[in-house]
C-alpha cells in the first residue's frame, strides 16, 4: 500500500506533494530542448534521433508529504464495533498502519485528537517511537468516562490551525454529517487532500438466541432485550444504518473526499487498501 497525493505544491519547501519545480527523481514528466548547463546524461537519445534538436528528460522533484491524523476521541469511540471488538483498537490499528506506511516513505506524521471539551495536538515526527507515542495518546484519550464527541468543533479547529498543505486522515465514530460539518470538510478540502475513515457501530439488535446484553455508553443503560428482538425494529434499524452510510458516502464523494468504513480488526488492512486505491484513482475537483 502507498499514500498517493494528487495535488502539486507551488513552493519548493512546502511539504509535500509532487513539486511543479523540476529536479532529479524517478518520476518522468516531459521533454524539452537541451540548453547550456544541462547534464548530458539527461539527454533522451531516442527522442533526439526523431527530432532536429537535442532533447532532455525532465523529472518531477518528489518531496515529503505532511500526513495529518484527525482522530475522534469522544466517548462514543469507547463503544464496541460491528465485530464486538473495541472501536478504539480499530482506530489505533488504522492510524498505526497508515502512519507506518507514511514514515517508511520518509513522510512526517502529526495528529489532532479531540472531544467536546479538549483538543490535543501531537507535532510531526517520522520515527517508530513517534508513532508509538501517537497511538498511546489515542488509547489514553478514548475512555468510557471521556466527554462526548464534537466533530464539527474538531474540524473547525483543524481547518483553522493547519497551515501547510497536507493529506488529512479523519478517523471518526460512525456518524451522520450535518450542515456545519459539511462546511468545515469543504474548508479542509479546499487546501488539503482529505480521506475519511468511519469505525462501524455495533449491531444493537439481538439476531441470535445467545446474543449478549448491550449497554449504551451514555449513561450505561441496558437496551431492553424485547426491543432488540423485535423483527419490525430490526428492519427499521437496518434501513436506518444503510441510509446513514449511503448519505455519508455520497456527501463526501461529492466533495472529492474518499471514504471507507472499518468494522473489525481483521478488516482494517483490506479496508485501508480499498480506501487508498479509491483515493489514488479519484479525479481531483
Amino acid at each position: 500500500m502507498g499514500i498517493h497525493a494528487h495535488r502539486k505544491t507551488i513552493e519548493l519547501l512546502e511539504g509535500e506533494y509532487s513539486s511543479i519545480h523540476h529536479g532529479r527523481s524517478h518520476d518522468f514528466d516531459d521533454l524539452r530542448e537541451y540548453a547550456p548547463g544541462d547534464e548530458v546524461k539527461d539527454i533522451d537519445w531516442k527522442a533526439t534521433a526523431r527530432s532536429t534538436v537535442p532533447l532532455i528528460k525532465r523529472y518531477i522533484a518528489s518531496r515529503q508529504h505532511n500526513i495529518v491524523f484527525l482522530v475522534d476521541t469522544g466517548r462514543g469511540m469507547a463503544a464496541v464495533a460491528e465485530s464486538g471488538e473495541p472501536k478504539k483498537e480499530i482506530a489505533i490499528q488504522a492510524v498505526g498502519v497508515l502512519a507506518y506506511l507514511a514514515t517508511r516513505h520518509g513522510d512526517r506524521v502529526s495528529m489532532f485528537t479531540g472531544d467536546e471539551e479538549h483538543i490535543d495536538f501531537t507535532p510531526a515526527g517520522g520515527s517508530e517511537a513517534h508513532i508509538e507515542r501517537m497511538l498511546r495518546a489515542v488509547d489514553a484519550r478514548i475512555q468510557l468516562d471521556a466527554p462526548g464527541s464534537d466533530m464539527e468543533h474538531l474540524l473547525t479547529q483543524v481547518a483553522r490551525r493547519l497551515g501547510h498543505r497536507s493529506i488529512v486522515f479523519i478517523v471518526s465514530d460512525d456518524i451522520a454529517l450535518d450542515r456545519d460539518m459539511d462546511k468545515q470538510i469543504a474548508r479542509l478540502h479546499a487546501r488539503h487532500e482529505v480521506l475519511w475513515i468511519s469505525v462501524g457501530d455495533a449491531d444493537l439488535m439481538a439476531r441470535q438466541l445467545s446474543a449478549p446484553p448491550v449497554w449504551a455508553v451514555d449513561g450505561g443503560v441496558e437496551i431492553p432485550e424485547y426491543l432488540r428482538r423485535s423483527r419490525g425494529l430490526q428492519t427499521v434499524f437496518d434501513e436506518g444504518v444503510a441510509q446513514r452510510h449511503e448519505i455519508l458516502a455520497t456527501r463526501l464523494r461529492k466533495k472529492g473526499v474518499s471514504a471507507g468504513r472499518i468494522g473489525s480488526l481483521d478488516g482494517t488492512v483490506p479496508a485501508l487498501f480499498r480506501l487508498l486505491e479509491r483515493h489514488r484513482r479519484a479525479r481531483r475537483s
